[in-house]
């Protein structure tokens, strides 16, 4: 496996990201970055973001959990921000990534979790989730879901897949704006660039759209299904903060509300903003965390 691995240089001086970096080593020699912040006895709130972004994307939240008196913490997915980067896009898989984040989470004794999470971040955390519910007190979902093909994807997903794929342009920061509705500052779109020096940097970037199961029968789409089995049985607190102007998965918080019992009486709210809403409304999208939280027996 050839490994990449972004040169600090690159992250100096970034736009309101003042976090110590820190770094776990995987049983397979990479090596994974992570956000840690706040006590280390306290409820943790466990982030994880989408793609093409990494944990800068929570930069807004973060301070918000810690002044709650929560333990902060946000890992870059592999193939993601300060994290490694394997170099072929057939290093990478769902189930690969959600092993990779579980030996993380299993490695820092992380209990009493509360999973937030977005994009390609719901269905690494919803399957870490209900495969771990031990470990979860709550989840938090925002603009994500959980597919086991078979439901259609929508036209504009399936244009991103192939986009993703086979463009030979594919600029990490417009990315982000696209689906942001405010207007990111050139600094905050040089942050989003700041993983991906060169073009062989962003190959998990451009396959994960790929790894989406979107039929029946592909390898993830059973594994899927089993987590839904739980999730319908799952009665911890599970709150919906989705977007009213995401282009892309629209009203994707029906199927959550119908099927998972612990959304009863959740403050779900529809926040004001495109697909990555951290970026657009993070501190109500941080303040429903925080009172669900709160109010959660479990913590």
């Amino acid at each position: 496996m050839q490994v990449l691995r972004t040169p600090d240089a690159r992250f100096s001086k970034l736009s309101g990201y003042p976090f110590a970096p820190r770094y776990f080593s995987l049983s397979n020699g990479l090596r994974l970055h992570y956000v840690d912040e706040g006590p280390r006895d306290a409820p943790v709130v466990l982030m994880l973001h989408g793609e093409p972004s990494w944990s800068y994307l929570y930069r807004h939240m973060i301070p918000l959990f810690v002044m709650a008196g929560y333990r902060a913490l946000a890992p870059d997915l592999i193939g993601f921000g300060k994290s490694d980067k394997p170099a072929s896009s057939g290093d990478y898989g769902f189930s690969t990534q959600v092993a990779w984040i579980r030996e993380w989470m299993e490695a820092q004794g992380l209990e009493r979790i509360t999973l937030v999470c977005q994009d390609w971040g719901s269905l690494i955390g919803l399957r870490l989730a209900a495969e771990n519910q031990t470990r979860f007190a709550g989840i938090a979902l925002a603009n994500g879901g959980l597919p086991t093909g078979e439901a259609p994807m929508p036209l504009i997903w399936r244009l991103w897949e192939k986009f993703a794929r086979f463009s030979p342009w594919f600029p990490i920061g417009r990315i982000i704006q696209f689906g942001t509705q405010r207007k990111l500052s050139a600094a905050e779109l040089a942050a989003y660039n700041a993983p991906f020096p060169e073009g062989r940097y962003k190959a998990a970037a451009r396959i994960y759209p790929a790894l989406v199961p979107v039929k029946f029968d592909d390898p993830e789409a059973g594994a899927n299904r089993a987590a839904w089995e739980i999730l319908g049985r799952w009665d911890k607190p599970f709150l919906t903060c989705f977007s009213d102007r995401d282009p892309v998965l629209g009203k994707g918080d029906a199927i959550f509300l119908d099927r998972v019992p612990g959304t009863r009486g959740q403050l779900h709210t529809t926040l004001h903003g495109g697909h990555f809403i951290q970026e657009d409304d993070p501190e109500r999208f941080a303040n429903l965390v925080i009172a669900q939280m709160h109010d959660n027996p479990l913590l």
